[in-house]
């Protein structure tokens, strides 16, 4: 069995498909008895074996289903795609305050990744924005929230499974705009990238970073919420779109890398929470050192400014900055052995600027 990343394999002992709380509860107390880990799967979207285990595999899709839309919540079940919760909360004019760029993943799968998005630089992550969550721990169903249980709640948002397994979530939700005007801001460098991400406003805010004749060409991505708002200052292109067509922006790029066989290809991805004092020097050494080829043909550099609430678990420096090389080991580029090689590098120079490890990703 393989995840996203498709360069870790293990073979389960066992692979339950639960179809409830219940007998979530049933499997992981039976593993326990063998003497085996649980581990929950959604649709395996980790890129270093996260989601993998030599245990007992929990395929959580059969936990999916939003429960009840209310006037801002909607509960969940853990094996539920933001696709499906968008897709259940939009007849009501909400939606998560947070969502990923790729909607098809499990909510129990980011949640206990942290779940970082456009709009994390207002409303945190993903976590933050858990009401309550219903969660198996040593084979019993609890409930947990920020009063109840409050040490469990903050022990599995962003614990990767480790201290708990979700099966269910009440979500915050906010009023959804009808449509949205994208807005690309091109940039000089990895500094004036994060100028205007801390500067603009704008609902939602990004930043990428591309190859360009011998080096790099720095862009920022400010969507701003309803009609009739005005580009930021310094914006090259804009963009009017149906939110909906928005959030899913990723849908048509994701049928192109499948039909390409690159979606298939392993994924040595690097993704580390940097401090905004120091981030913009790590980005540009380690673009330094990096070329089109060490990124792979559908690789993609992310640069996010974003806000942190109280999500322990994900550790990161005060006013981070989210560094992602999401290298694909595309024919004819870097081996995969370069490629980790090369997030090892940049883990050490993270560190040393006081950076951590985003633990979704694969650099050691």
């Amino acid at each position: 069995m393989r995840d996203f990343g498709g360069i870790v394999e293990r073979s389960p002992a066992r692979v339950v498909r639960p179809g409830s709380a219940a007998e979530v509860a049933e499997a992981v107390r039976a593993a326990a008895a063998d003497g085996l880990d649980a581990v929950p799967r959604g649709l395996g979207h980790s890129a270093s074996g996260q989601s993998l285990t030599a245990g007992v595999s929990l395929d959580m899709r059969g936990l999916a289903g939003v429960r009840e839309v209310g006037e801002r919540h909607a509960s969940v079940a853990a094996g539920t795609t933001w696709r499906e919760v968008l897709a259940a909360t939009l007849p009501h004019g909400l939606a998560p305050p947070v969502l990923t760029d790729h909607l098809d993943v499990t909510a129990g799968g980011t949640i206990s990744a942290g779940g970082i998005g456009g709009t994390s630089h207002v409303h945190g992550t993903q976590a933050d924005n858990v009401l309550s969550l219903d969660v198996v721990v040593d084979g019993a169903q609890v409930t947990c929230s920020p009063a109840v249980r409050s040490g469990l709640f903050d022990a599995v948002r962003g614990g990767l499974g480790r201290h708990g397994v979700i099966t269910g979530a009440a979500l915050r939700l906010v009023p959804a705009p009808e449509r949205v005007l994208s807005c690309t801001i091109p940039c000089r460098d990895a500094s004036d990238l994060l100028r205007v991400q801390r500067e603009v406003t704008a609902d939602h805010i990004s930043g990428r970073v591309r190859p360009a004749d011998g080096g790099w060409r720095f862009e920022a991505k400010a969507v701003l919420y309803g009609d009739g708002a005005e580009p930021p200052p310094g914006t090259a292109e804009t963009e009017t779109l149906a939110y909906l067509d928005f959030a899913d922006r990723m849908r048509p790029d994701v049928a192109e890398l499948v039909a390409l066989g690159e979606w298939a290809r392993p994924h040595p991805w690097a993704m580390v929470f940097l401090p905004m004092a120091r981030a913009a020097a790590v980005i540009e050494s380690t673009l330094a050192e990096t070329s089109p080829a060490e990124l792979g043909l559908s690789g993609v550099i992310l640069v996010k400014a974003l806000r942190v609430g109280h999500v322990p678990m994900l550790a990161a420096p005060d006013d981070p900055v989210l560094f992602s090389v999401l290298r694909t080991a595309s024919p004819g580029c870097a081996s995969v052995p370069d490629m980790l090689a090369a997030n090892r590098r940049l883990l050490n120079r993270a560190r040393a600027a006081g950076g951590v490890r985003y633990a979704v990703d694969s650099t050691g």
